[in-house]
């Protein structure tokens, strides 16, 4: 059983344990399992984990040591760490390499933290099984028949095959909590503005939120509490005196039945999570069902405001300022070369579909009816917060399908995240915790929704859950 970072700090302040065997043994169990998995793209330079090892070892020395002090991370490659590679898991960054760190990862090198190597991902985050990597598919260390899910596949990976503790990620529909269910770890999504996003490719700027993953609720959280503060370089941080939730708890857990059985979710899926909750209601919480109204139109909406955010977002790459460059006899030429040579299938899909639906004569038709509805899903998640403390659904209607079983369905791809989308839609942060295996030995999770600023929550009721499993 892998250690948490409590316990990997307590050896390390000890002594009992160095940082550089640490991390020497997370390249060995890199070196012993990459190979099948392809959860990285690839470990940062010598030189800087060199001199984070150096930093680690003053700070337990002074005694200044916090508990991610020596821990190695893993990042999606879609978080910059000045000097190093970061491709967004794209053709078109192949040989990008970041001039500044992002907020978060300045933060953790601030705390001592091993950044370790630069997970595997869809190509800037569109795609629910990192299939859509230009780099090759990371396999589900459970079963490597079977996709990790995305789009943060690689960063759920290298903790689920003992690589690191914890990892980093970013969820715009799911791509943190989708993957930790198919990967069995725990992963969150956190509010929108709790965590800064600056020095993060953006995708859909409405919707990205950097997360945790971890082997537990306590590593999660240890994580959260140094990722999340106010950032003046993030225009839509939350401001300090906006953090908090002080409801007192009711221990009544709301789950929406109508959206939960509908058709598509497996058998075996719905059979644990209602087993799920009957441990719940055992051990003192009440299960209360609730009714939200349009949630089923989460997903359609998804589909309008992502593609339209990421097409802006995506302008910048035009092979003139930075990234791949493919001559052309003309300037138009060469940036429609470079960019139909640098994306792939499913990008070029969601930028095709996010122009058309803010071009003329659309852009009421669609965007801003979307965003009506927006609105209105916000205001029936308040109403529903205010009778139950959180919302409980599976994270995915099945269990880790197999690497090629949806690649040719978009469609049926899309509909992997149709219980992990509402969240990014409304804002509000969610927890994805195991919850045992299937017949096939393939993990089952659950997914908890709590009000903006709830991450408390989500722990609280995330311990609750773990100790019944």
């Amino acid at each position: 059983m892998q250690k948490t970072v409590a316990q990997l700090h307590e050896e390390l302040k000890k002594g009992t344990l160095t940082v550089e065997a640490l991390v020497l043994g997370a390249k060995k169990t890199i070196k012993e399992k990459e190979s099948e998995i392809h959860a990285l793209l690839g470990l940062y330079s010598d030189t800087l984990i060199d001199a984070q090892i150096k930093k680690a070892k003053e700070m337990f020395a002074n005694k200044t040591a916090t508990m991610l002090t020596g821990i190695p991370f893993i990042f999606k490659d879609n978080l910059l760490v000045q000097g190093e590679l970061a491709t967004g898991g794209s053709k078109i960054l192949e040989n990008y390499h970041a001039v500044y760190d992002g907020t978060v990862v300045k933060k953790l090198k601030e705390q001592g933290a091993i950044l370790l190597g630069r997970a595997n991902m869809d190509e800037f985050a569109m795609g629910s099984s990192t299939e859509n990597s230009a780099y090759g598919p990371t396999k589900n260390p459970h079963d490597t028949t079977r996709v990790a899910g995305g789009s943060s596949g690689g960063s759920a990976a290298s903790v689920s095959a003992g690589y690191v503790p914890v990892s980093l990620g970013s969820d715009t529909g799911g791509s943190i909590r989708q993957p930790a269910a198919f990967c069995g770890v725990v992963g969150l999504k956190t509010t929108y503005g709790a965590v800064s996003r600056f020095g993060v490719m953006a995708m859909g700027s409405s919707l990205d939120q950097i997360g945790p993953f971890g082997t537990c609720v306590d590593d999660v959280e240890a994580v959260f509490d140094v990722i999340s503060f106010s950032d003046p370089l993030d225009s839509t941080s939350l401001p300090e005196n906006a953090r908090t939730y002080d409801k007192p708890l009711k221990k009544i857990i709301g789950v929406p039945r109508s959206f939960v059985e509908q058709k598509g979710v497996d058998k075996e899926v719905l059979a644990n999570f209602n087993e799920s909750l009957k441990n719940l209601e055992k051990a003192g919480y009440t299960i209360k069902d609730v009714s939200v109204n349009h949630i089923e139109k989460a997903l359609s909406v998804y589909y309008i405001l992502m593609p339209a955010e990421v097409s802006s977002n995506l302008a910048r790459y035009d092979g003139i300022r930075y990234g791949l460059s493919v001559p052309g006899d003309t300037s138009i030429k060469g940036y429609f070369e470079s960019r139909t040579a640098g994306f792939g299938d499913e990008v070029r899909r969601r930028i095709l579909l996010g122009t058309y639906v803010l071009s003329s004569g659309y852009y009421d038709a669609y965007y801003n009816k979307a965003n009506l509805v927006k609105d209105m899903l916000v205001k029936e998640f308040n109403r529903v917060f205010e009778e139950v403390d959180v919302i409980a659904t599976p994270t995915t209607p099945t269990t880790a399908f197999k690497v090629g079983e949806k690649s040719h369905d978009p469609l049926s791809m899309y509909l992997a995240d149709i219980f992990t989308v509402p969240v990014n839609i409304v804002g509000v942060p969610a927890i994805s915790i195991p919850t045992g295996k299937d017949s096939n030995n393939l993990p089952f999770s659950m997914q908890f929704i709590a009000p903006h600023n709830g991450e408390k929550i989500l722990f609280t009721y995330g311990r609750a859950l773990e100790r019944l499993y």
